[in-house]
């Protein structure tokens, strides 16, 4: 299979809500926006993040599936995690699900929500403890001198 996009849809009853608090809090824009459907696309990366807001009700869902969403988190990993816990937490009062931690497993991060509920990890990446070392299936924490010389230090 080719595939040229993937992105995830959140089925809501908030459609615009939800719209206006992504473009708001992080930086989306809206790129197709109707009463029903908004497709938000991030361009602030080297690739351009997408998410779309569906109206649960909409008669494209199938009728059994025609809830809102539940038991989804999405990640948004950033440069400074301690940054985004100010201006989101702090000074725009966020609401806290998981207060800033680092954890042992490589990530320094903090929990937020949008207005569905959705789950939102806001994550830097940190160095693992070397128990957790092991379990990454590259190795991310190379030695950044090494990978700079092509593999030699």
């Amino acid at each position: 299979m080719m595939v040229s996009s993937f992105y995830p849809v959140v089925l809501t009853e908030r459609v615009a809500e939800s719209s206006a608090f992504y473009t708001r809090y992080f930086g989306f824009e809206e790129v197709f926006a109707a009463d029903w459907y908004v497709s938000l696309r991030l361009s602030q990366g080297r690739v351009p993040f997408e998410l779309a807001l569906l109206n649960a009700s909409h008669p494209t869902i199938p009728q059994p599936y025609r809830k809102t969403v539940q038991g989804l988190i999405l990640n948004f990993e950033v440069d400074d995690v301690d940054a985004e816990y100010e201006r989101l937490i702090v000074k725009e009062k966020l609401p806290l699900q998981l207060d800033i931690r680092s954890e042992d497993f490589g990530q320094r991060h903090f929990i937020t929500s949008d207005p569905n509920g959705v789950l939102i990890d806001v994550i830097t990446m940190i160095p693992p403890t070397d128990e957790h070392s092991s379990q990454y299936v590259e190795n991310v924490w190379a030695d950044t001198d090494a990978a700079k010389n092509g593999g030699t230090s």
